[in-house]
């Protein structure tokens, strides 16, 4: 299983969480989402090759900004 750590922008709250993590959830090959609003990071889990700007462009679809670490 494969980790990808993203900083992400303008999460505020379990609200925000929840928004990211039920749609990254939908795409194929993620297991497991876990976001954090206090220190701004999403931690994906994936069970095989997802594109990393796919997930990106979604997170901002949502209305955050991804920050490049």
């Amino acid at each position: 299983m494969k980790e990808i750590n993203l900083k992400v922008k303008g999460m505020h709250c379990e609200g925000c969480e929840n928004r990211i993590k039920n749609s990254l959830s939908t795409i194929e090959g993620v297991e497991e989402v876990i976001a954090n609003h206090n220190d701004g990071t999403v931690l994906i889990k994936i069970n095989k090759e997802v594109e990393l700007e796919y997930i990106k462009e979604i997170i901002e679809d949502l209305g955050f900004e991804n920050e490049e670490e």
